[in-house]
């Protein structure tokens, strides 16, 4: 076990303006994409943000084949996603960080990570960009949700962290991740006072489900709790896509299924757990708003989680935040002093 570092949260409560996107990526066209993410971060930032929220995996693509078909069919889809997927070092993402220091903005965009170490592992992870242009973290998601488990590996508690921006500090869980209530308190118990929680568009959900809805409660959950704003961001499903699909799966009336409403919802909730500018239903657009960080001290005085709000004395949480390693290498000399020639191997 490792201590979590703390940030001083009250140092200097800043006002600023955020955008948060609801847009559909070009599919699994990364440069395409990145293209728009780009265009995107322009834009807002030319209106003033000092901060912006893209949705889930925006870079490139959800895999809505795992819903739809069977893993077998699903398996050629897959390795287009593993073939359009990216490396966190690699040159997409330095392109992002220029972008983002020519305009003074600090960026968080979804993406599915590839890794060096293997061919066929993804990963469902949020980058977390500062306005100087630097990569300071990325969060891989702890658990994909459902019918994700066919395409994502789970991340680990290495990478659940709130990061000190020039706005605030602050965290992220990708989608369903903002149901885990402990996942979310751990994030409020360093500091956290803007989440990002960002989401694809789920039409093919069950249908007594209603997407936008639940994504709002969650949102309007957490910044309740934590007294913090939270920031939500969400794709839409384009006429591209429906295409896309309706071309490769004639026999799952995707049209109908794709075209369900109350599917993605994009807004803005402030510390008392209510929107604070209309959000967006379905459609593609931009959110805009005001934040102001002084506006989570009063309601803090109520119930403060992280503090007189709570008995640590009764509640203990611990969270592992060691990383996970495919091997762990043992040095000669100690080999020979337990007279072994093994290596541990971790799965």
């Amino acid at each position: 076990m490792k201590n979590i570092k703390l940030m001083s949260v009250g140092e200097k409560l800043n006002k600023f303006k955020a955008a948060v996107v609801q847009a559909s990526p070009i599919f699994l066209d990364t440069n395409a994409t990145i293209d728009k993410a780009c265009s995107i971060i322009e834009e807002v930032s030319k209106n003033g943000a000092e901060l912006v929220a893209f949705p889930e995996v925006f870079i490139s693509a959800y895999p809505y084949w795992n819903w739809i078909t069977n893993p077998l069919e699903g398996s050629e889809w897959f390795k287009k996603l593993y073939l359009s997927a990216i490396y966190i070092d690699g040159k997409e993402v330095k392109k992002i960080c220029a972008v983002a220091k020519k305009n003074n903005i600090n960026v968080v965009i979804g993406c599915n990570e590839k890794v060096r170490y293997s061919v066929g592992t993804i990963f469902n992870t949020n980058l977390i960009i500062s306005n100087e242009g630097k990569l300071i973290g990325a969060h891989r998601k702890l658990v994909p949700t459902w019918a994700e488990k066919l395409t994502w590996s789970g991340g680990d508690g290495s990478t659940l962290k709130v990061y000190p921006t020039s706005v605030g500090p602050l965290g992220t869980l990708a989608c369903g991740e903002n149901t885990n209530s402990l996942a979310r308190y751990t994030l409020l118990s360093q500091g956290e006072m803007i989440h990002i929680a960002n989401y694809i568009s789920l039409p093919v959900s069950p249908d007594d489900y209603n997407m936008a809805e639940a994504i709002k409660i969650r949102a309007a959950a957490h910044s309740f709790e934590g007294k913090i704003y939270t920031l939500v961001s969400c794709s839409v499903i384009s006429e591209e896509i429906i295409q896309l699909f309706e071309k490769h799966f004639p026999a799952s009336d995707v049209r109908t299924l794709f075209s369900r409403k109350n599917s993605a919802f994009t807004g803005i909730i402030g510390p008392n757990g209510e929107s604070i500018v209309p959000p967006l239903i379905d459609d593609e657009g931009i959110v805009y708003a005001e934040i102001d960080l002084q506006k989570c001290i009063q309601p803090k005085q109520m119930h403060d989680l992280l503090g007189h709000y709570n008995r640590f004395d009764i509640f203990d949480l611990r969270v592992n935040i060691k990383k996970n390693e495919r091997i762990t290498t043992v040095e000669r000399n100690k080999l020979e002093e337990n007279n072994t020639n093994e290596l541990i191997i971790k799965s």
